[in-house]
């Protein structure tokens, strides 16, 4: 009786026993950061069906009104770019069509497809600034949300404004890996070009910054994929643990009792 218990309790240690590698993020971080490029399609690049906002200011800012779509409710002759509600500007939005093209007051058909957001500013600044002078030209996509799904803590589709947004961000968003989730095996969705591409990431491999799957773009989705004693504990009863710890004090009593 002392020996199965002995190799209850070993074999309980060993079950519980979790390496560095298994858990740790980003390792061998030097040699990645030695390989890794700049690149500037990193960022965010717009894509058909996105929905951006644009406005353009200026020093004299009736100058520039031309350029700017009229701010919804905005009463006649009102300051357009100034309605704001809680705090916020709200414009129309601008959409980009399946031929990459937008609708651009004054200017007309621009190309907005595969530009980033500064990108896209910066060319309707330089046409802009023959007819207005030192324009500010802000663009932004709205549309641009991620999904994080499976072994996170608060999975959810969330709102990005930042132009670069990585995967440890959406994690982070997301809550972080659950305990349970496969940190070697997260999967990344994303639409490209009318088709659908994803990858496999590893999260414990400092490499994964040099993946173009490491920098998000709109409407990716995240899986983290749960890990092998999840997935095994789904065809369980969820009273298992629970019958383990009685088990285990009954064998502990017994020991007691045969001494």
């Amino acid at each position: 009786m002392k020996n199965i218990f002995l190799a209850f309790l070993i074999a309980l240690f060993a079950s519980s026993c979790v390496s560095r590698q298994e858990i740790v993020y980003f390792q061998g971080l030097e040699q990645a950061e030695a390989k890794m490029e700049e690149n500037a399609k990193n960022s965010l690049q717009i894509k058909p069906n996105d929905l951006l906002t644009i406005s353009v200011a200026a020093a004299q800012q009736d100058a520039a009104l031309p350029f700017n779509l009229p701010v919804i409710g905005a009463p006649m002759g009102g300051d357009q770019i100034g309605l704001s509600v809680n705090g916020r500007p709200q414009l129309q939005t601008y959409l980009v069509g399946k031929n990459g093209n937008i609708n651009f007051p004054f200017l007309g058909e621009i190309k907005a497809e595969g530009y980033s957001q500064e990108e896209l500013a910066q060319n309707l600044k330089e046409k802009i600034k023959k007819y207005v002078q030192d324009p500010i030209v802000n663009v932004r996509v709205v549309n641009f949300q991620v999904s994080v799904l499976g072994e996170v803590n608060r999975p959810g589709t969330f709102d990005i404004e930042d132009d670069y947004f990585t995967l440890p961000q959406a994690l982070g968003m997301a809550g972080d890996l659950s305990i349970y989730g496969k940190r070697d095996n997260v999967l990344v969705m994303r639409e490209e070009n009318g088709r659908t591409t994803h990858a496999y990431l590893d999260l414990g491999n400092a490499d994964v910054i040099n993946s173009p799957y490491y920098y998000l773009q709109q409407n990716d989705v995240v899986y983290v994929e749960p890990n092998a004693p999840q997935r095994q504990s789904a065809s369980y009863n969820r009273n298992a643990g629970v019958y383990i710890s009685i088990a285990s004090v009954l064998v502990s009593v017994a020991v007691l009792l045969t001494r």
